[in-house]
Formats: C-alpha cells, structure tokens, sequence
C-alpha cells in the first residue's frame, strides 16, 4: 500500500467516524434520563443531551414557607438528572468507539 492509498484510507475511515459521531449525538437526544430529590418529591426529566424535558413537583412542597427548600431540591435534582445524563452519553460514546485504535487517554469530543 503506498502513501497515496494510506492518505485515502485514513480520510475514509475520519469520514465515517464523522458520520458515527453525529448519529450518536442525535440518538443521545432520544436517551431519557431523571433525576431527584427530596426522596422523590422533586423529579426532573432530561435527555442524555443534558436538554431539560419536564419538571414533577409533589404537591405537599408547594407551601409559600417551604420555598427555599423547593429550590434547593429543584438544583438538587437538576444536579442529579445532569450526572445521569453524562453517565448515559458516556455510556452510549463508548460503545461507539468500542474497538476504534484509539491512543491510551485519547477521548473523542461529546
């Protein structure tokens, strides 16, 4: 094989990596993850994107004195639904480059 068909092999091969990275960025957007708080009493709905799709806030918490703990059990679970999200868009990427010749410590850009 000489330079010339290295260099087309090696453009392919970016090109359909390229290709797979964007068909795993769409479908991370299909991956639904949720978060909470509060023993449940807040639950926040996310996609594996990260993208906010709904927010569940149990009735008992909706009391004017109890304000200050409905927000931070709101950042709490948004903090919570955030972990899961990463941990499925890792989860979903790694089986993408399951078997690539990647370099040791090398990570492919979310």
């Amino acid at each position: 094989m000489d330079l010339e068909q290295m260099m087309k092999a090696a453009q392919e091969a970016a090109q359909q990596l390229q290709t797979q990275m964007g068909e795993a960025q769409a479908k991370l957007d299909t991956i639904d993850v949720e978060g909470a708080s509060g023993g449940g009493l807040v639950k926040i709905k996310a996609t594996a994107k990260g993208r906010i799709t709904g927010v569940e806030i149990d009735e008992t918490l909706l009391v004017p004195a109890e304000k200050q703990m409905l927000e931070d059990l709101i950042v709490a679970a948004c903090n919570d639904v955030k972990a899961k999200a990463d941990e499925a868009s890792n989860a979903e990427m790694s089986k993408m480059t399951q078997g690539m010749p990647l370099p040791p410590g090398m990570n492919l850009p979310l």
